[in-house]
C-alpha cells in the first residue's frame, strides 16, 4: 500500500487555487511539495498545516493507494549509466520509470552510495577502459540495438587533434572515447550525454565538434540543448549542456523535446528551513567571524574596505568584481552552483543565516535529492559526490521526454 494525494489535487482545482499558493499559505516548504507531487510520505505537522488552511479533513489530503495503482502503465525502459558518481542522474532517470541494468564508476566511496542506496542495482565499481575493451553484448547479456537508453556524462579532456574530425579510434585515450564506445556496440535506441556548458566553447568549439562527429559516425540524430536547473526545480543556479541522440533508423520515427522550464523556480527558503542536520565541515574562527559581518545576499562590498582587504589580500588587487569572495546567500535566491569543496576563497557560498558553509545534506538539497539518499566515504568525499552530481529533478524532468520520445518509437 501507499500514500497518494490525488483528493488534495482536486480540492485544489475546487477552490480555485494552485500548488504554490499553498505551499506559501500553509507555510511548509518545497521540497514537501515535491515530495507530495510524487506520493511519497510527509510529517503530520506538514498535513495538518494544509487542512488548517483549507479547513478540511486529512481524508481530504491524503489517502491510500494500491501500489499498482501507482506504477507507470507502460512497461519500464533499460538504462545503463557511465561515470555514475552518486546517483544523481541515475535517481532521476529511475523515477522516470526505466530499469536500470548497471552503472560503471570508478570512484569507491560513490560506488558504495549507489549500493547502499541501491542494493538491487548492479554496480561496477571499474575503470572504464577494463569495461570498454570487452565484448559489451556478452558482458551486458544484451542485443545490438537492444538497450533502450545509454546516460551518463564523460569528463571530457582536451582533443589535441579537435578540428582534425578524425574518427573514434582517434578519441582514444580520453575517457569520452569509452563512451562512444558502448554507443558503437551496443547501439541504443536512445543516449544521454551530459557535460558542462563550457565544452561548447572549449577550443573555440572544436572539441564538442569532434565529439558530435563521433556521435554522428556511431549512427545517431542528434539535439542539444544548455539547461539550467533552476528552471526545472532545483533551487540552485546550475547550467549543463544536455546532448540528446536517437538511433538514425529511429530518427524519422519521432522528435525528441527539451522539457519546459517549471513556472515556479525554487529558493533556499524552499529547502534549507527543514534541511534534516548532517555533517559539514565549518569555517575557521577568522574567517567566521568576517562573515558574520555579511548580510545575507551581500559580498565582500558589504563589510569595512580595511576587514575585506586584509582578508582578500591579493585578490584585492584583481580587476573584475570578484564577486565570489565573502560571498552570503540568501533565502530568498536559489544557490549558485554547488561545488566539490564547502570553502574555497574565491567561491564561497556561506548559509543565510549562520556563518558557515552549507552541510552536506544541506548541499544535497540544492542538487535535489531525497534525504534519505545517503552518502559514503569522508566528509571531503561526500561534498565531492553531491557537487559532481547531476542535480536529480533536473534529470528526472528530461528521462521523462526521453521516455516520451521511446513510447513512439
Amino acid at each position: 500500500m501507499a500514500v497518494t494525494y490525488n483528493n488534495l489535487w482536486k480540492l485544489l482545482i475546487d477552490k480555485n487555487m494552485n500548488k504554490t499558493e499553498l505551499k506559501e499559505a500553509a507555510g511548509i516548504s518545497f521540497n514537501v511539495m515535491a515530495r507530495m507531487g510524487k506520493n511519497e510520505t510527509v510529517s503530520m505537522e506538514s498535513i495538518e498545516k494544509i487542512c488548517y488552511v483549507l479547513n478540511c479533513n486529512i481524508g481530504d489530503v491524503v489517502s491510500i493507494a494500491d501500489d499498482a495503482l501507482l506504477e507507470p502503465k507502460s512497461a519500464q525502459f533499460s538504462t545503463i549509466e557511465l561515470f555514475a558518481g552518486a546517483g544523481g542522474l541515475a535517481l532521476g532517470i529511475e523515477r522516470a520509470g526505466f530499469d536500470t541494468i548497471a552503472l560503471i564508476e570508478i570512484d569507491k566511496d560513490a560506488a558504495d552510495t549507489l549500493r547502499r542506496n541501491r542494493p538491487s542495482w548492479r554496480v561496477i565499481n571499474e575503470d572504464i577502459s577494463n569495461i570498454s575493451c570487452l565484448d559489451l553484448q556478452d558482458y551486458f547479456n544484451l542485443k545490438s540495438g537492444e538497450l533502450d537508453l545509454l546516460s551518463g556524462g564523460a569528463p571530457c579532456q582536451s582533443f589535441s587533434y579537435a578540428g582534425k574530425r578524425l574518427g573514434l579510434e582517434d578519441a582514444r585515450g580520453t575517457l569520452f572515447y569509452h563512451y562512444a564506445k558502448f554507443l558503437e556496440q551496443l547501439q541504443p535506441k536512445m543516449f544521454l550525454f551530459e557535460n558542462v556548458r563550457g565544452l561548447l566553447t572549449h577550443d573555440r568549439g572544436r572539441t564538442y565538434q569532434t565529439i558530435t562527429d563521433i556521435f554522428e559516425n556511431c549512427g545517431y540524430t542528434m539535439y542539444k540543448k544548455v539547461l539550467n536547473a533552476w528552471d526545472y526545480g532545483v533551487a540552485q543556479k546550475r547550467e549543463r549542456l544536455i546532448t540528446i541522440g536517437i538511433r538514425n533508423d529511429l530518427a524519422k520515427k519521432a522528435e525528441f523535446k527539451f522539457p519546459e522550464p517549471h513556472k515556479y523556480k525554487p529558493v533556499l527558503r524552499d529547502i534549507l528551513l527543514d534541511c534534516p542536520k548532517s555533517e559539514g565541515t565549518p569555517y575557521s574562527e577568522y574567517k567566521r567571524k568576517i562573515f558574520e559581518l555579511v548580510p545575507p545576499g551581500g559580498y565582500w562590498r558589504d563589510i569595512p574596505e580595511d576587514i575585506a582587504k586584509e582578508y582578500m589580500k591579493s585578490c584585492w588587487y584583481m580587476e573584475g568584481g570578484r564577486t565570489g569572495i565573502l560571498r552570503r546567500l540568501s533565502l530568498d535566491e536559489p544557490s549558485l552552483t554547488v561545488l566539490t569543496s564547502p570553502s574555497q576563497k574565491q567561491t564561497d557560498r556561506c548559509h543565510p543565516i549562520e556563518a558557515r558553509p552549507f552541510t552536506v545534506r544541506e548541499n544535497a538539497r540544492c542538487q535535489s535529492f531525497p534525504d534519505e539518499w545517503q552518502f559514503c566515504g569522508s566528509i571531503s568525499s561526500q561534498y565531492k559526490q553531491v557537487g559532481n552530481a547531476v542535480p536529480v529533478n533536473l534529470a528526472y524532468d528530461i528521462a521523462v521526454e526521453i521516455r516520451k520520445t521511446l513510447e513512439k518509437l
